[in-house]
């Protein structure tokens, strides 16, 4: 009998028809096992830490129960991104069709060459939080402790109004 491990996952993407993409992705995350899944709303959301011109972003939140391992979910979520139209080899702050970050992996820690969980930077990224905060306010952050409620409350000038529905 597999081990489910409760994960989150942000989804974003500025180009094509992220929408569908996250459909897409959602649909083989769950052909490939994962179960339980709950969706945020979609959020239109301005770049963070891009070239000036880059196209705003979609975003959302993913939760569900995963049978594999972190790097499984890993490998799948890389797999999705370049099935969307993703280079396999690209640099960060890029426009994309497609990007899927695990935020959460069960209340595990890890740190590998190849994957940090939770997120390093979700805590301080409202277009992470706050699609997070509609479908799993409780969700702990395993290396802080804090909610995701408790994170996003945390933010300097966090504005609930101040985000737009896709």
């Amino acid at each position: 009998m597999s081990k489910y491990s409760k994960i989150a996952l942000s989804l974003g993407g500025n180009t094509g028809d992220p929408v569908a993409a996250f459909d897409a992705a959602a649909a083989a995350l769950t052909a490939a096992g994962l179960r339980h899944v709950c969706r945020s709303s979609h959020f239109r959301t301005e770049p963070v830490d891009c070239a000036p011109g880059t196209p705003p972003f979609c975003n959302a939140a993913l939760t569900g129960e995963w049978p594999g391992s972190a790097g499984e979910l890993l490998a799948c979520c890389q797999r999705l991104e370049v099935a969307a139209g993703r280079p396999a080899e690209h640099g960060f702050h890029t426009p994309r069709p497609l990007d899927l970050d695990i935020i959460c992996f069960g209340d595990e820690i890890i740190r590998t060459p190849v994957l940090t969980v939770p997120h390093p930077r979700a805590q301080e990224r409202r277009f992470v939080l706050q699609p997070l905060a509609e479908i799993a306010p409780d969700m702990r952050f395993a290396d802080s402790g804090l909610t995701v409620r408790e994170a996003l409350l945390r933010l300097d000038g966090c504005n609930q109004n101040d985000f737009m529905l896709y």
